[in-house]
């Protein structure tokens, strides 16, 4: 019996360990492909962990230990490392969601203008979410005119998506639980199912392969986002986390962890791009060269696009070209082709009739959006 409970309780660690090293950015953890083995590990944690532990405790109690207290100290360390990592170094025990979500127009708004937002319009109202907060919170579960949303944001990745949380035509609760190849990972009450931030896809579970409804969204400055819509209400901060939010306020141009710091070279790990997906094609876009530019005119799966950026050198936008010839240009923030002029939301500036169509286009790092989309093609 002596001989067995080190090794029993030695199992017991490994298993803590294990089912934590997997989903956290732990070195070498996010690189490999388990995130099968780490549902498995998840899934039949308390088999693992009874099974272990009281075979531990009945080797303890059982075997003519000559010092009793050895052993004691080896189960002290057990319980130790269990609660480490499952209420220190769990993911919903680090990031909590806001214990209110307070929305105010522009005459209470307190958000700095130059500050980034996912802005989101349904069905007419607008509202736009700081990334700020975002980025900490990981999601934030509001409703627009009756319909809810789930609005999430990945700092390692840099992404931000907007869903609805709607399981089979049921709305889901969810909470972070961790990350898969960098990105966060979410788990629905009902089934346990684990869904990947940046694509809207359970990955593992019983509901692998399903997909979250996606609501288009946009990145920008919310100062360029009260322009386009000056009635938008603006998520405000929850001063139960002012602190967190303060840690997060070099995030949006340079980051502080290796995690989350930009590289300013373009096609480096870290370094910013622009993802766009039409069909099955995908194309990724130097933000440098952006930046450098200001509009962008290509074609992707046979769609003339245009990409342009904003005159603040934050806000950018995507949308198709009315036709291959259609070559645009940009002055301040006026889009330019032949005789026509668009604002930044895509409506003509002599016609409410006219709008060119938007795209979907995301902001976020070269090794994200390449891991997710592994056919992309590099404009």
């Amino acid at each position: 019996m002596k001989n067995l409970f080190y090794p029993t309780l030695l199992a017991f660690i490994l298993f803590e360990i294990a089912k934590v090293f997997f989903i956290m950015p732990m070195p070498g953890s996010q690189e490999l492909e388990s995130i099968d083995l780490a549902y498995f590990l998840h899934a039949y944690r308390w088999f693992f962990r009874i099974g272990l532990g009281a075979l531990a405790l009945l080797l303890f109690f059982r075997a003519p230990w000559k010092r009793r207290w050895l052993p004691a100290l080896g189960l002290v360390l057990g319980g130790v490392v269990a609660y480490m990592c499952n209420f220190q170094m769990a993911a919903d025990t680090m990031f909590y969601q806001p214990t209110q979500v307070r929305l105010e127009g522009f005459a209470n708004n307190k958000v700095d203008s130059s500050r980034l937002i996912l802005g989101v319009e349904v069905n007419g109202m607008a509202k736009a979410y700081p990334i700020q907060y975002l980025g900490y919170h990981h999601q934030v579960i509001d409703e627009i005119r009756g319909e809810k949303v789930m609005v999430t944001y990945c700092t390692v990745c840099r992404t931000g998506r907007v869903y609805e949380p709607r399981v089979k035509g049921k709305t889901e609760t969810f909470r972070l639980v961790g990350m898969d190849h960098f990105n966060a990972m979410f788990e629905d009450k009902t089934t346990g199912s684990w869904w990947r931030q940046v694509t809207g896809e359970a990955i593992a579970g019983p509901l692998k392969g399903q997909v979250l409804p996606e609501i288009p969204s946009r990145q920008m400055s919310l100062g360029q986002w009260l322009r386009l819509h000056p009635e938008s209400l603006v998520m405000q901060a929850d001063p139960t986390f002012q602190v967190q939010y303060d840690s997060m306020s070099v995030y949006e141009t340079r980051g502080k962890s290796s995690l989350t710091k930009t590289d300013t070279l373009s096609w480096k790990r870290k370094s910013w791009v622009l993802g766009v997906k039409i069909g099955p094609k995908s194309k990724a876009y130097d933000w440098n060269r952006l930046k450098k530019e200001r509009v962008i005119n290509d074609v992707l799966n046979d769609k003339p696009i245009l990409l342009a950026l904003a005159k603040d050198g934050k806000s950018f936008v995507a949308f198709e070209r009315p036709a291959i010839d259609a070559v645009f240009s940009i002055k301040g923030d006026t889009l330019l082709t032949g005789d026509f002029a668009f604002d930044l939301s895509g409506k003509m500036l002599t016609s409410s009739k006219i709008a060119l169509k938007p795209v979907q286009v995301y902001q976020e790092f070269w090794h994200s959006w390449q891991t997710f989309n592994p056919e992309t093609e590099r404009y």
